[in-house]
């Protein structure tokens, strides 16, 4: 299996955690649908839809892992496995109306989001690099 395929799924399953699933299926076995006002496997559907994205947006960081792909092209696979996981959740689970115009704004929202936090990070990422390496050349002077 491919190294990154399996950090993939190393890191995502280490993130997402099996306690939502577990909790779901608890839910969606045990409780009574009278003590709740949406069905159990609404529940159950939400928490397997929760988890599947946790799982794929901690696992997506193994594409700033691959050597030879720039940080653009990481950054673009990042952006398009989280987005369509949450897209397609978001529309199973009706977290969203499937309404082309709410979809291009969920997008334009999205997308801004991804930036914003990418921007940030990235410029963090820097100040410490720098950091670090000016501290390097003062211990080996």
């Amino acid at each position: 299996m491919n190294k990154y395929l399996k950090q993939f799924l190393l890191t995502g399953a280490v993130f997402a955690g099996l306690g939502p699933i577990i909790y779901g299926f608890i839910l969606w076995q045990i409780v009574s649908p009278a003590q709740l006002e949406i069905r159990p496997s609404q529940v159950f559907l939400a928490i397997v839809s929760t988890y599947i994205i946790a799982f794929i947006q901690a696992g997506s960081c193994v594409f700033h892992k691959i050597e030879s792909w720039s940080p653009l092209k990481s950054a673009l696979a990042q952006l398009v496995s989280i987005y369509l996981a949450f897209t397609v959740f978001y529309l199973i689970n009706s977290w969203i109306p499937f309404n082309w115009k709410v979809i291009l704004i969920y997008t334009a929202v999205f997308v801004v989001i991804y930036v914003i936090i990418f921007v940030i990070v990235s410029l963090i990422t820097r100040a410490t690099v720098k950091k670090l390496n000016k501290k390097l050349k003062e211990d080996n002077k």
